[in-house]
Parts: C-alpha cells; sequence; structure tokens
C-alpha cells in the first residue's frame, strides 16, 4: 500500500498529533478522541480496516491496533487461535490476536519512543504500511478458517502461495 507522503513536519512530542496530519494528508476517516487517541478507518482490498492509536506519555509509548472487520464466533475460536499461532511465525513486526471483547482478529504492536526526539513521520508510515499489509496478507486465511473450513495449517498454506503470471 502507498501512502501519500506530505513533508510534515516532524514533532518532538505527540507522536498522535503527526499521525492525524498523516491521516488527513491521505484523507482517511479519523476521530480524535482525547489528546492522547485517534481512531482511522481506511479501506483496504479485503476490507475496511480500523486502526486504534494510544499515546502514553509516561512510558514514551505508542501502542497501534489494526482490526479486520470481521467477527469469530465461539466456535470457531479455537482454530482461529491455532492459525494466530501459524501466523505470528511468519511475522516479523508486530503480531496478530484475537480481541476477547468484540471477537475481532487484530494486528497489534508497540512502539517505544524513550531516548528519541519522537516518532517521525517516516515510521508511522511505515507502521500503517506494514500493518495493512500484513492484514491484506492474512486476510484470506481467516476467511478460509471461518468460512471454507480449512484447518489452520491449509489456510497458511493457501494463504503463501505465490502465483506466478497473470490470469
Amino acid at each position: 500500500m502507498a501512502l501519500m507522503h506530505a513533508e510534515l513536519q516532524d514533532t518532538p512530542n505527540n507522536p498522535i498529533d503527526l499521525m492525524e496530519e498523516l491521516v488527513r494528508e491521505n484523507q482517511w476517516m479519523c476521530d480524535r478522541a482525547s489528546d492522547e487517541e485517534l481512531l482511522v478507518e481506511l479501506t483496504g482490498r479485503w476490507c475496511d480496516y480500523r486502526m486504534f492509536f494510544v499515546w502514553r506519555e509516561q512510558v514514551k509509548a505508542l501502542y497501534f491496533t489494526c482490526s479486520l472487520d470481521m467477527k469469530v464466533v465461539p466456535e470457531k475460536r479455537r482454530a482461529i487461535n491455532d492459525l494466530l499461532s501459524l501466523v505470528n511465525e511468519r511475522m516479523w513486526f508486530g503480531h496478530f490476536e484475537l480481541c476477547s471483547e468484540a471477537g475481532t482478529p487484530m494486528f497489534r504492536h508497540t512502539m517505544l519512543t524513550r531516548g528519541w526526539d519522537g516518532a517521525s513521520a517516516e515510521q508511522l508510515e511505515d507502521l500503517v504500511d506494514i500493518a495493512v499489509c500484513e492484514c491484506e496478507r492474512f486476510y484470506p486465511a481467516f476467511q478460509y478458517v471461518l468460512w471454507a473450513g480449512y484447518t489452520a495449517a491449509q489456510a497458511v498454506e493457501a494463504t503463501m502461495l505465490d502465483t506466478v503470471g497473470e490470469a
């Protein structure tokens, strides 16, 4: 996913301010609930994604989630947990988990910034880009388990299959 990059001013304080600039530049829908929280919605290839950013000044950490627009019914949770385990083995940055309240799969990562002058626009762009790319890559695996009855291993195998050429 290519983000529109503007020359944003790097802010040494609250990265939510900088993220909000990036969101507005890309014309995504957002809601700034407080100085420390930002909710962003964007449309991906497979579904709409809901990103949530929380800044904790005390620990200099930016908490981030990107939720997939799907629900996991209780009878599929064991299979989805198996899938999460296999998917997370393939992740280098962040991880997927199942939100216990909403029953939605989500990508999650926390960025520590202690000792930095703050997060840069490039770091925030990378955070969003990696999250959306990973969600796009593994969305079909979640669908295979939920709707096609695949096992976790079958779903990952089908998802990781590299296609050659065009149809």
